[in-house]
């Protein structure tokens, strides 16, 4: 097949069935321009790889998921036994298994860094509103499907997990009760909530999908946003996708790859708990109730409060607080590079959010009580204290005039 040239940027194929079914149905023209000839700041690091490691785990976790449950039985005395004929008897079922299972974490692991460097880099900032919206909503349908899928492992920990979780929702006054009930299919986690929740788990990843392609779409109508937060120069500071951005997007994204392969060959238990090898026992409650790795620092934001309905305020609260960042950083100035006092509070920021993590994972008493107290409360000010101030407090270094010259000057 002859290679499509281009003129003026137009997708130009040299086919004749090619160029027939281009006048028709323009699909080469979109892909050209969206990930051929699309202009790219030419100053983008590797933690702009992310989003193409993200793609690659949403497509693997789709693959994966969606031919095991081809092999699971939704049912409270055959999910548990279906699972283990999955490890055991199914043709590479262990394979498929520990990819699902370890590519929740990698997902959640690239998509806390894909978050952390767009508040770095100022990447929800005018114009990119919409595009850090979007992605807000994409992390909390994959906080509600990884939750389901969680339970459907309906061991111990999963089963337990799951009571615990969807209990707190009685907490909301007056319609509490009634929610717990329709999520529960009754007046207990049985049967009716592992058939809801299979379902819902099958079906949230294909709304992932449509959220996640008006993610890009909104960043390929905006733009991308690059390290120094400038408007970009059209003449000199941008280069095609292809081949600068694939190439550096494949090189990261392989890395990646090699980190992930190695949690599932050599350590696929690793970042799950012993607990879910016993099967679900409504009669039994294990000694420390944890949910997921990714789930942590949320888990400890609710235990830190000791009233239950402001516990499941501050737990809603701490996710759609993100989604008003664009208009609580009243900064005019985009990228960290730039604002000296806002970097210093981000990476404290980002060790509170570790350290929440830790606490969630460590019984509610003591100091791990106090502790996860003090980073909640810091959580919050970062966003409704410290963000609005530093925009009119802060002393930012001067802006460069492009990418060019901050770069020269880097050097000089």
């Amino acid at each position: 097949m002859s290679r499509p040239e281009s003129k003026n940027g137009l997708y130009q194929p040299q086919n004749s069935i090619l160029r027939w079914l281009e006048k028709r149905v323009p699909i080469g023209q979109l892909i050209y321009s969206e990930f051929v000839a699309y202009p790219t700041p030419r100053n983008l690091n590797y933690w702009w790889t992310f989003g193409a490691i993200l793609s690659l785990m949403l497509g693997v976790q789709l693959a994966t998921g969606i031919v095991l449950a081809m092999h699971y039985t939704p049912h409270v005395d055959l999910a548990f036994k279906s699972i283990e004929t999955i490890m055991r008897d199914v043709n590479y079922g262990w394979l498929l298994r520990y990819l699902h299972a370890n590519g929740a974490s990698m997902f959640f692991f690239a998509v806390y860094i894909h978050m952390f460097r767009a508040v770095y880099y100022g990447s929800y900032k005018e114009p990119y509103e919409l595009v850090w919206i979007f992605g807000v909503i994409t992390y909390l349908l994959m906080v509600v499907a990884g939750f389901m899928g969680y339970v459907l492992v309906w061991g111990q920990m999963s089963f337990w997990a799951g009571t615990v979780i969807t209990n707190l929702f009685s907490a909301i006054p007056g319609v509490g009760d009634t929610i717990v009930t329709w999520l529960w299919g009754g007046y207990a986690v049985g049967n009716p909530t592992l058939n809801r929740f299979f379902s819902l788990h099958y079906l949230l990843p294909f709304l992932i999908v449509g959220v996640a392609v008006l993610h890009v779409w909104a960043v390929h109508v905006a733009g991308q946003n690059n390290p120094t937060g400038i408007e970009l120069r059209p003449d000199k500071d941008y280069v095609a996708f292809t081949p600068y951005a694939t190439a550096h997007d494949a090189f990261g994204t392989a890395c990646f790859v090699i980190f992930f392969a190695w949690f599932v060959f050599y350590v696929p238990n690793s970042l799950g708990h012993a607990d879910n090898y016993i099967p679900a026992n409504p009669a039994v409650t294990p000694t420390h109730i944890v949910p997921e790795w990714y789930y942590l620092p949320f888990y400890a934001i609710l235990r830190a409060i000791p009233d239950k309905l402001m516990g499941v305020i501050a737990l809603g609260a701490s996710i759609v607080i993100l989604a008003f960042l664009p208009w609580l950083d009243t900064s005019r100035v985009r990228s960290a590079r730039y604002r000296p006092l806002f970097r210093q509070f981000f990476w404290l920021f980002v060790i509170v959010c570790i350290g929440l993590g830790w606490l969630g994972s460590k019984p509610p008493e003591g100091i791990y009580v106090i502790l996860a107290r003090v980073f909640t409360i810091y959580y919050f000010a970062f966003f409704l204290v410290i963000l609005p101030l530093l925009g009119i407090f802060e002393k930012t270094k001067p802006l460069p005039n492009s990418i060019s010259e901050s770069v020269l000057g880097a050097k000089a």
